[in-house]
C-alpha cells in the first residue's frame, strides 16, 4: 500500500476535482491510502461526499481562505480562535498571517496569457506569500508522509514536492505545459506581462532547489499526464508527457432526481452550468454570473426545459424566483445529466468541455476567463459547439447580447451537425487512455520510487 496526497489549486470550483476524484477512487479501490488538500468550500463538500480525507495546510492564511475577506468573515475568523488548534498564541497567529499576506498583485485583466500571468494576479509576485504557502505544504507532507504527490495545478504543492524530494505526478491540460503557447495561443504573446517567476525563484533558491524559467516548469513531474488527446489538445512535437484521454468524475451511486424523469420528452432539455457565479462581492475575472443572467433572459422565452446547476454554489437572490421552465439543483451527476440533455450551456471549464465531448452533447459556451476561452475555441474547432465572448463592463463585470445568445442556442439545437461532431469525438476520446491506464502508470511510478 502506498500513500498518495492529491493536491489541487485552491479555487472554489469543481473542475479539478472532476479529474482528480476518479484517479483517487481507483487507487483507493486498489488498496492505497488517499488524502486530498483543498480548503475551498465547494471542493471541501465534494471531497467529503466522495468519502476522502481532506487535509488543510496548517498556516493562518489557509484559515482565511475558508472565509470571505469581509468584515463579517474576519469577525468569524477571530471568534473561532483558530490559533488554539494550531498551538500558537493569537499574537503569533496574526504576525504570521500579516507577514505572509500578499501586497503586490498584477492588475485584473480579462486577458490572462498563461499560468505565470494568472499567478501574478493571485498574489504570487510576493516571495513571502509564496514561501508561506510552500512551507505550509512542506509541513502537511511531513504530517501525512505521502509516498507520492499527485498534483492538479497547485504550484505550492509542486514546489514542496521538489523541496522534499517526494516523487511528483502532475495531471495537466495542454495549455499548462511549458512547451505550449499559454492560454491565448491564437494571439502573439506580449513582451511585458507581469510574472511570478522572480518571487518563486527566490523561494526555490532559499530551499536549494533549481530555478525555473516559467511557472509551467513546475508542472513537469516524475510523470506528467496530459488530459485529452493530441487531436483535441495539441502540443508541439517533443513535449514531455503522456496523453491520457478524458478523466471525469461521477459517484457510482449518484442518480438523477425523480423530477427529471417527469420532464416532457417532446421538449429539448438544456443543461445550464454556471459554476461559481461570484467569487467575491467585487466583480472578478473568473465570475460566471453572466451565464445565469443570459440564460434566464433568453431561455425563459423558449419552449425548452432548463436544468440549472451551479456546482454547490448558491444563486444570487436577485435571480430568484427562476422562470417556470427552469429546474434547479446545486449539484447533479454530470455524465448522467449530459447524456440525457440536448445541449449544454457553460462557462468553458475544461471539465465541462470534456463532459460534453465524452457524452456527445453539443455546447454553447460563454467563456469567462482566457483559459476557458481556449477550451471553447478548441470545442468550436472540432465542430462540437459554438462560443460567444462576453464583453467586460466598466465595473469589471461581463455582459453579452441576449438576442445573439438566443440565436446561437437555437442554431445549435436545430443543426444536427453539432451533435454528429460531438458524437464522433465521443467515440474518439473514449478509445484513448482512460482511468485504468492512469492507475497503472501511477502505480508504476510508486513502485519504482518507494522501497
Amino acid at each position: 500500500m502506498h500513500r498518495f496526497l492529491f493536491t489541487t489549486l485552491p479555487w472554489n470550483d469543481l473542475g479539478l476535482l472532476a479529474r482528480s476524484l476518479p484517479i483517487a477512487r481507483g487507487l483507493a479501490a486498489r488498496g492505497h491510502k488517499i488524502a486530498f488538500s483543498n480548503p475551498a468550500k465547494a471542493p471541501r463538500t465534494l471531497i467529503s461526499e466522495a468519502g476522502f480525507v481532506n487535509l488543510i495546510p496548517e498556516h493562518p492564511i489557509y484559515h482565511l481562505r475558508k472565509l470571505s475577506l469581509s468584515p463579517k468573515g474576519i469577525s468569524r475568523l477571530i471568534r473561532s480562535k483558530p490559533w488554539e488548534n494550531d498551538g500558537m498564541s493569537a499574537f503569533n497567529f496574526f504576525i504570521k498571517l500579516i507577514t505572509a499576506f500578499p501586497l503586490r498583485f498584477a492588475p485584473q485583466t480579462p486577458e490572462v496569457w498563461d499560468m505565470d500571468h494568472a499567478a501574478a494576479m493571485t498574489g504570487m509576485m510576493n516571495a513571502n506569500f509564496v514561501k508561506a504557502n510552500c512551507e505550509a505544504f512542506i509541513k502537511l507532507a511531513r504530517r501525512f508522509r505521502p509516498h507520492i504527490i499527485v498534483d492538479f495545478w497547485n504550484p505550492y504543492a509542486c514546489m514542496a514536492a521538489k523541496v522534499m524530494k517526494i516523487p511528483l505526478i502532475t495531471v495537466i491540460q495542454a495549455d499548462q505545459h511549458p512547451m505550449a503557447k499559454g492560454f491565448i495561443w491564437w494571439k502573439p504573446h506580449p513582451e511585458k506581462v507581469p510574472s511570478a517567476v522572480p518571487a518563486i525563484n527566490r523561494v526555490l533558491a532559499a530551499f536549494g532547489v533549481d530555478q525555473i524559467t516559467k511557472i509551467e516548469d513546475l508542472n513537469i513531474g516524475d510523470l506528467t499526464l496530459i488530459i485529452g488527446t493530441p487531436a483535441t489538445d495539441p502540443l508541439p512535437v517533443g513535449a514531455r508527457g503522456q496523453y491520457i484521454g478524458p478523466v471525469l468524475w461521477q459517484d457510482e451511486k449518484a442518480r438523477l432526481p425523480s423530477w427529471f424523469d417527469t420532464l416532457d420528452g417532446e421538449k429539448p432539455i438544456i443543461w445550464v452550468y454556471s459554476g461559481n457565479p461570484r467569487y467575491s462581492k467585487k466583480a472578478s475575472t473568473l465570475d460566471s454570473e453572466v451565464i445565469l443572467f443570459a440564460s434566464i433572459k433568453a431561455l425563459a422565452e423558449l419552449d425548452v426545459h432548463v436544468v440549472l446547476t451551479t456546482g454547490h454554489h448558491s444563486i444570487p437572490e436577485e435571480y430568484l424566483p427562476l422562470p417556470d421552465n427552469f429546474h434547479f439543483a446545486p449539484y447533479l451527476p454530470g455524465l448522467s445529466l449530459a447524456e440525457r440533455c440536448d445541449l449544454m450551456i457553460h462557462h468553458g471549464g475544461y471539465g465541462s468541455c470534456q463532459t460534453g465531448l465524452f457524452t456527445g452533447t453539443p455546447a454553447v459556451i460563454v467563456p469567462t476567463f482566457s483559459e476557458r476561452e481556449s477550451n471553447a475555441r478548441r470545442i468550436a474547432s472540432l465542430g462540437a459547439g459554438v462560443f460567444i465572448l462576453p464583453e467586460v463592463t466598466e465595473t469589471g463585470g461581463k455582459k453579452i447580447a441576449i438576442d445573439k445568445f438566443k440565436e446561437k442556442v437555437t442554431h445549435v439545437l436545430r443543426t444536427p451537425k453539432f451533435r454528429k461532431c460531438a458524437k464522433r469525438y465521443s467515440e474518439h476520446i473514449r478509445s484513448f487512455g482512460g482511468v485504468d491506464m492512469v492507475l497503472d502508470l501511477v502505480e508504476k511510478v510508486a513502485n519504482d520510487n518507494v522501497y
